[in-house]
């Protein structure tokens, strides 16, 4: 997507067509978000199963993650749909910690991805720690000494 290209202060991140993350972020997601995302993830698979038919490749990615993943298989045996995200978004950042960001979500339907796009509320702490992420980028530090 080529708007990536004028985000560059803001956080923001692909999302294929069956809702994967490009690429995997799972770990920047507060882990108290985990079954919460994961449950939306399932509902949205279960969806493009529904929409794109036996064969396809939500249904081959299905097929794959219920042999593969106990997770999986118990939130694909609740058989739910149509869960949204919550607007807001709880992230852990190596550097600066717990971020809550506001997310929007863009949809490119010719290529079925999506844009989610996150900020921070000007003047709380979430907005004051993202300003530093603009110049360490996505940079590898070395351990601070001790």
């Amino acid at each position: 997507m080529r708007v990536m290209d004028g985000l560059a202060d803001n956080t923001a991140q692909v999302m294929g067509p069956l809702g994967e993350t490009l690429p995997a972020a799972r770990e920047r997601y507060d882990p108290a978000e985990h079954s919460t995302n994961s449950r939306a993830n399932v509902a949205l698979l279960r969806a493009a199963v529904t929409r794109d038919g036996s064969g396809s490749h939500a249904a081959d990615l299905a097929d794959v993650l219920l042999g593969t993943s106990e997770e999986f298989a118990r939130l694909w045996d609740r058989h739910e749909v149509g869960l949204r995200w919550s607007d807001t978004k709880r992230f852990v950042h190596p550097r600066v910690g717990r971020l809550d960001l506001y997310c929007q979500l863009l949809l490119e339907p010719d290529q079925g991805q999506s844009l989610l796009i996150f900020t921070a509320t000007p003047g709380t702490e979430s907005h004051e720690k993202l300003a530093p992420l603009t110049v360490l980028g996505t940079d590898q530090f070395a351990a601070d000494p001790e």
